[in-house]
Formats: C-alpha cells, structure tokens, sequence
C-alpha cells in the first residue's frame, strides 16, 4: 500500500526567471516576478495578480498563473502535488514582437519551482481519525501501541462496560493495525479509520522518506 502525500512550502520568498528562446528564427520572451506564500492547510492555491493594470495584457497573465498551476502538479522534494500556496505576480517585461503566452507560462513554471526550493518545501501525509472500541483490561496496550505510531490521544470515553479511544494517526504508520489490534485484545477489540486532514510530516520523519522515496538507505 502507498500513501498519498502531498507538498508545500514553510517559508515566504520572491522568485524571478526571464525566458528567452528562438524557435523558427523568431525570439520567444517571457519575464515574471513571483512571491510565493504559505496558507493554512486546507486553503489550497490562491493566485493574485500585483502589478498595475497595463503591464501585461490579461491573457498573459492568465499564462502566469497556468504556468503556476502546472510546476505545482509536480513538487521538489519527491514529484508529489503541491498545495497550499499563494502565488501573487509582483512584475513582469513585456517586449513587442517578442513576448507570447507561451513564454509567460514557461518562465512562471520554472520561478515557481526554484522559489519552492528556497521555501523550505515540506511534506504533508494525511492523518486519520481513529476509534477503538475495548475491554478496560487491555486499554494500556492499545495506548501505548497507539503513541508508537505517531498518534495523538483525543479523547477516552465509557460506551456500556467498554471504553472507547479517540486518536489521531498518520495513515503511513496504520498499515496492519487491524491485525495488530487483534493480537493485543485477543480479538475483543474493534476500530474504525476514516480520513481526518493533512499535516506537515516531522522533519526527522521526512528525511526517512524521501530517502526511502530515492532509494537511499539510512
């Protein structure tokens, strides 16, 4: 099984790229400034044109921000999707008889990927909300088997002569639970697992995959 993760960035930081290039003996010109911004998670993308009105015509800012949307299918640290950014136009050249859309879309692309490199890139794992249901007898076990797997205790509360255990957990550290949670309860326990949000991956933790995720071995 594979977890889907996803990647963000940590940090604000501005991003510029001039492209240029000949194709059929005519030039190809494209010149963008960017800054790229952290939202809460869950936000998603928010793109926001800065300049003054004039410096480029709207379909070349609409380039821009395809050029945005397209570097953010891919991330910088493992090729997952970015979320979880705004991306505002701060300026931008414009040459007559030179500049195309084209251009305007390719230099966003790149600014956006070497501006997420400067921002601290990181990556988000989603987190599962999880409850276990369980005789009394066995509920220290199960907790401390939780908090191994990275969980977070939320709640615990009675339900008849059980009790129930509320946590959150990276799906990532999950895999064989049900098999595990049997073997602690002596079958009596039960769980339930459903998708919660995603959240920033420890740093200690992220270093471990994407040396997994390159082939490397710690």
């Amino acid at each position: 099984p594979q977890v889907a993760y996803k990647e963000t960035i940590t940090h604000a930081c501005r991003s510029e790229h001039e492209y240029t290039k000949q194709i059929a003996g005519k030039d190809q010109y494209g010149h963008v400034v960017i800054e790229l911004e952290p939202l809460k998670p869950g936000t998603g993308f928010i793109f926001e044109n800065a300049m003054k009105n004039g410096v480029l015509p709207e379909s070349f800012i609409q380039a821009v921000e395809e050029g945005v949307r397209d570097s953010m299918e891919g991330g910088v640290i493992a090729g997952y999707k970015m979320v979880d950014i705004k991306t505002k136009l701060l300026d931008a050249k414009f040459l007559d008889g030179q500049s195309v859309e084209v251009a305007y879309r390719i230099a966003a692309n790149i600014a956006f990927k070497e501006g997420a490199r400067k921002a601290q890139p990181a990556l988000m794992e989603p987190i599962m909300k999880l409850e276990v249901v369980s005789p009394e007898e066995y509920m220290g076990d199960i907790i401390n088997d939780i908090n191994s797997r990275r969980g977070k205790i939320e709640g615990i509360e009675m339900e008849g002569h059980l009790r129930k255990i509320h946590a959150l957990v990276p799906l990532s550290e999950m895999f064989g639970y049900a098999t595990t949670l049997r073997s602690l309860s002596q079958g009596r326990a039960s769980q339930t697992l459903q998708f919660n949000n995603f959240d920033l991956v420890p740093p200690a933790v992220m270093e471990n995959l994407v040396a997994r995720m390159s082939g490397r071995i710690f």
